[in-house]
């Protein structure tokens, strides 16, 4: 099976997350940066997850699964040790055409969550169609070492000059090879480099 990459944009969505033990508490952070307007179902949760409702960043139905619960939902992740309840959440989604992901249960999969290298705004991410997921957190790590963290601030000073340039009349052949030459290796080494030196001048200072 072929899969699709794609980035999708979860602010203000309705995501239901279906457990409330470990696997659950590991998926809601990303989601919630994600901006998503999430919704957990589940007859208990840990103490971390608690805090999360506490804090009112998710709201919770405590309880079973039922399939009443994806009602308007965009997306599910059915976070639990069950096959049975992983299968039920998923045939509720199938029904309703809701995006599902059970964790670790790719039979029950509309989407896999990939490997995720993440420098700032800069997200590598990396997939094995669920075949070795092993290898993908290999080549993840393999990556965070290729990429380091000078890659977040050097990304937003490219957002913010490709602005610049994009607001300009020039010619749009010169404003490509301008923006292609800035994404270059050898303008991430010179800012990389210049971000280094004010860092050890700082420290002299």
């Amino acid at each position: 099976m072929n899969l699709f990459p794609i980035f999708l944009k979860l602010t203000g969505r309705d995501v239901v997350v279906v457990g409330g033990g470990a696997i659950a508490e590991s998926k809601l952070q990303g989601l919630l940066q994600a901006g998503a307007h999430l919704r957990l179902v589940a007859p208990k949760v840990l103490p971390g997850i608690a805090q999360i409702i506490a804090e009112r960043r998710i709201s919770w139905r405590e309880g079973t699964f039922a399939p009443a619960d994806l009602d308007g939902a965009f997306l599910v992740v059915a976070a639990t040790d069950s096959q049975e309840v992983n299968a039920s959440v998923f045939r509720a989604a199938e029904e309703r055409g809701v995006l599902c992901n059970a964790v670790d249960d790719p039979q029950h999969c509309h989407f896999y969550y990939p490997a995720v290298v993440r420098r700032g705004k800069l997200q590598i991410a990396i997939s094995t169609a669920g075949l070795s997921p092993a290898l993908a957190q290999r080549l993840r790590k393999q990556l965070e070492g290729e990429f380091g963290p000078e890659y977040a601030p050097w990304l937003d000073w490219l957002g913010v000059v490709r602005s610049r340039l994009s607001a300009r009349e020039m010619d749009p052949d010169k404003r490509r090879r301008a923006l292609h030459r800035l994404a270059s290796q050898s303008s991430y080494e010179g800012f990389a480099n210049r971000k280094l030196g004010r860092a050890v001048q700082g420290g002299r200072a």
